[in-house]
C-alpha cells in the first residue's frame, strides 16, 4: 500500500468480523475491534468497551451494506451516541467473497471483498476535515509493549492465561481480546505507569 494512501486516525475502527479486520490492517494504522456479528448484542464487556473507547477517542463504524450491517450499525451508534460515531459507509455491490462458496441472503459484497480505493473513499468521506486534524491524546506517560505484558505475567508465562483473565474481568474489558487487541485498547485507556500500579493490586 502506498503511504499516500495509507490512513491515519486516533479513532477505533469497528468492523463485523476478522476477515474485515484482516482486510483493513493493511490500509490503516487505526485501532480494529470486531462486533462479532450480531454477538455484540449479547457482550456486555465489549459494549462497556466500545463506550469508553468512543468516549474517549472516537469510532468509525464501518458494517456490511446489507440489512445485517445496518442493524448492526444502528445498535452501535445507539449504543456509544452518534455524536461519538463516524460512520463510513461501503455501496451496494453485488457479488461474493472468493472464500465462500456463495453470495450472502442478499448477494451483496461485505467490506473484506469491497475494493481498496472504494474502502478508503468512505474512511475518508466519513472522516472529512478531520483527517487534517491533530491526533488525540494519549494517556500522558510510557505506551504499554508486549514485553510489558511479559514482565507482568500477562503473555508468554506459566498462569499467564489466568492472571490475563483476571485483569481483564477487573478492568472489565471483553474477555477474548487477543494480545495485539488488548494492548491497544490498554493503552487508549491507561499509560504504563498508571496500569503498572493497579495491575499488581488486582493480580495479588
Amino acid at each position: 500500500m502506498n503511504e499516500t494512501n495509507y490512513l491515519h486516525t486516533d479513532r477505533v475502527l469497528i468492523v463485523e468480523g476478522k476477515y474485515d479486520a484482516a482486510r483493513l490492517s493493511h490500509l490503516t494504522d487505526a485501532m480494529i475491534l470486531l462486533t462479532d456479528g450480531f454477538g455484540i448484542y449479547k457482550d456486555k464487556k465489549r459494549q462497556r468497551l466500545f463506550k469508553e473507547l468512543a468516549r474517549k477517542n472516537g469510532l468509525i463504524l464501518l458494517t456490511d451494506s446489507d440489512a445485517a450491517g445496518f442493524r448492526i450499525r444502528n445498535y452501535i451508534t445507539n449504543l456509544v451516541g452518534a455524536q461519538n460515531v463516524a460512520q463510513a459507509y461501503v455501496p451496494a455491490i453485488h457479488g461474493k467473497e472468493k472464500r465462500k462458496p456463495q453470495p450472502g441472503k442478499e448477494g451483496l459484497l461485505g467490506v473484506e471483498g469491497v475494493d481498496d480505493a472504494l474502502v478508503l473513499k468512505a474512511l475518508r468521506d466519513a472522516l472529512g476535515p478531520e483527517l487534517e486534524a491533530v491526533p488525540q491524546a494519549v494517556p500522558d506517560g510510557r505506551q504499554i509493549t508486549y514485553t510489558d505484558l511479559y514482565e507482568w505475567g500477562l503473555s508468554g508465562t506459566a498462569g499467564s492465561a489466568e492472571r490475563k483473565a483476571a485483569l481483564l474481568n477487573q478492568l472489565g474489558l471483553p474477555p477474548r481480546l487477543s494480545k495485539k487487541e488488548l494492548v491497544e485498547a490498554l493503552n487508549r485507556l491507561y499509560s504504563y505507569e498508571q496500569l503498572d500500579a493497579m495491575q499488581e493490586e488486582i493480580l495479588q
